[in-house]
Order: C-alpha cells, then structure tokens, then sequence
C-alpha cells in the first residue's frame, strides 16, 4: 500500500467515522502532503528523528509555534490510524514533543510616551475653566493616571479604591488583590498631589460624600466602571499624540513594572508591587528588557550587523 494510498484511507476515515468538515480535511491534506514531500514520498515509513528534522525544518521556514502543533497533530493522527489498522507496528510521533508556545510578550510604553500623556493629562486639568462638570472629569482621569502609573494596580483595583486612600497622609497604602490577597502598594508625591486635587473636588460633587469609593459613579458597583476609565484613557492619549491603539490601563501597568526593572528595581519586589503569587508571571518583563537590550546594541555597537 503506497503512501498517498494510505493517505487517501486516513482522510476517509476522518470524514465517515469523525465527520470532520471539508476544511477539517483539506488542512490535514496540506500539513500532511508538507510532510511527505519533505520526506521524499517516505512519510508511512518514517521515524521518530524524520519528524523531528521536519518540523526542525517547518520551524527554520518562519512557522510559528502553533502553526508546528497543528502539523504534529495531523502527523499523529495519521500515525495512530496506521497503527490502529495494522498498518505499522509503532507510531514514531509517541516521543516527539510538541513545539512549546512562546508566551507573548507584554505590551508597553516607553517611558517618554508615558510622560507626554501624564503631560496632557495635568495640562487640560489646569485649563478647563468655568465648566464644573469638565473640570471634575479632568482632574478624576489625571488622579487615575497619576496613580495607575505609580502603583501599578490592576484596573479593576484602581477604580475600586476606597476613598480612605487618598486622605491618608502616608505614601503608601494596603490594596486587597486577586484571590483576597493583601499586598501594600507605594504613592508617588505626583499622584499623592493629583488625588488631593481630586477630593477637594470630589467634595463639591452631588452624592459623592456619601460613596466610600475613591471614584464614585452611579453604576450598579457604585464606581467608575473599568471600561469608562479605558475609554477616558485611549481619548486622552490621542489627544497627547501617543497612538491610543497600543494604550490601555493594563498597558499602563506593564509600562509601570518594565520601567521599574529597567531601572534597577528587584524582580522580587516588583513581583510583589504587581500583586504576583508566582515570580515566573514577573519574569516576562525581563523578556521585555532583554529585547530592548539587544536592540540597543544592534543599533549602536560600531560591529553590530
């Protein structure tokens, strides 16, 4: 039995035994036919080092890592079908271990795109003028700014924060994290000064005395929503000039512990000031460093290619 034979039986099979649909079948034809035409026709006789040189090859032509587990996954399929028919007496991909899944990288923001927006932020707080409601809604987005880049906090944290928080006369606070976890967050003197403006006008505002929320709102959690704050924030970075597509309260945090680390700060400790309960979830921003490092030196070192 030749080998396009026993393709021909294994996509049979798949369709009237696994219903799988016209696509289904097509991409295992594709993966499948990849294969034995790197393997010069030889693909049912192949063993478990033919695989691995393939996918070493599928690899070396720009794949990416799901891309080489969806063709392992065809190669398997195929090999088990053979075995379960008699047609071979082993399956080669039993030992072949499926690419690993390169963990994406966070996005962040350079340290200067960061500024322009804190920047604009305290720059339209200072000039709204004669319009309570506008000036309210400036000085609420630059105290969130202000201490979402300071602390590092989790948006769904940030716009939770009790008021108690911004009346206290320490640089630091205790924030209650993911899973009841408790961790104490630091107060830059920047976002210290912005909270101070804000309460002083949050006092003027109709209810708010009585909210226990640092941010109060009239939504059903009685605090401003996660998504309000993302759309204050994209709408404000375009009006800095920062590409409000590559912004966001999560990107704001990240920005906060990379620039932590690229200037010196313990990986330990940003992994507590993020609230982490496992270090390996910090050490991604080392990724980040490490990348910029080597773009650094390709960039400036006189024998970089």
């Amino acid at each position: 039995m030749t080998t396009a034979a026993r393709l021909e039986a294994f996509l049979e099979m798949m369709s009237a035994e696994r219903g799988a649909s016209d696509n289904t079948l097509a991409a295992y034809a594709r993966d499948l036919d990849d294969a034995a035409a790197f393997l010069g026709g030889r693909l049912a006789e192949a063993g478990a080092d033919d695989i691995r040189a393939f996918l070493d090859d599928v690899a070396a032509r720009g794949f990416a890592a799901t891309s080489q587990a969806r063709k392992l996954s065809a190669l398997r399929q195929f090999f088990r079908f053979l075995y379960a028919e008699g047609l071979r007496a082993d399956d080669p991909t039993a030992t072949v271990d499926a690419p690993r899944k390169e963990r994406p990288l966070p996005k962040t923001m350079r340290e200067d795109a960061v500024s322009k927006l804190l920047a604009r932020a305290e720059t339209e707080k200072r000039e709204v003028e004669g319009d309570a409601r506008a000036r309210a809604a400036a000085c609420r987005l630059h105290a969130l700014t202000e201490t979402l880049y300071a602390t590092g906090l989790r948006v769904s944290e940030l716009v939770a924060l009790p008021v108690t928080v911004a009346r206290r006369a320490e640089r630091f606070f205790i924030v209650r994290g993911k899973g009841g976890k408790e961790r104490v967050v630091p107060l830059s003197h920047n976002a210290k000064a912005a909270l101070a403006e804000w309460l002083d006008v949050r006092a003027t505002l109709p209810g708010a005395g009585e909210s226990p929320f640092l941010f109060p709102s009239s939504s059903e959690d009685g605090h401003l929503s996660r998504q309000v704050f993302a759309r204050e924030l994209k709408a404000l970075a375009a009006r800095a000039g920062v590409p409000a597509a590559k912004v966001s309260p999560h990107v704001l945090r990240h920005a906060f512990a990379s620039h932590l680390l690229q200037n010196g700060a313990d990986l330990r400790a940003v992994q507590q000031l993020l609230g982490h309960s496992d270090i390996s979830t910090t050490q991604i921003y080392t990724h980040v460093l490490e990348n910029r490092l080597a773009e650094t030196v390709a960039r400036h070192h006189p024998l970089a290619d």
